[in-house]
């Protein structure tokens, strides 16, 4: 076995296979397993999909949240560890494959139509 057979199958073990089918445009509920001195704990952060990206054990998305007026985005990595459950709350109806101009977009026009032929 060289190098690049022993990375992809110990990349294939961390893999996780109960993900939901996530778009952009969706409104997700990911719980984040986050550590506070020996206690740990899930923590819930909602928000909309803005970015996608697909490459196997590095699939990310960037979900978006409005937080006291200030605009919040976290990047999660799908196959991580710390990533306990991801819920997808609402479809979102989108022509882009990246919500970038969302952050450009105060109050009700950061709204996203409503996609109702996906199942949740």
């Amino acid at each position: 076995m060289n190098a690049q057979e022993i990375i992809r199958s110990l990349e294939a073990e961390q893999l996780k296979s109960n993900l939901p089918e996530i778009h952009v445009g969706d409104t997700v509920k990911v719980g984040v397993i986050i550590q506070e001195g020996n206690k740990e704990r899930t923590q819930p952060y909602e928000g909309i999909v803005i970015a996608k990206r697909n490459s196997g054990i590095n699939a990310t998305i960037t979900v978006r949240r409005i937080f006291q007026g200030v605009g919040v985005e976290r990047v999660f990595l799908l196959h991580s560890p710390r990533v306990e459950s991801i819920k997808i709350i609402k479809r979102g109806k989108v022509r882009r494959a990246k919500l970038y101009y969302l952050r450009d977009r105060v109050g009700k026009a950061t709204r996203v139509k409503q996609r109702f032929d996906r199942e949740l």
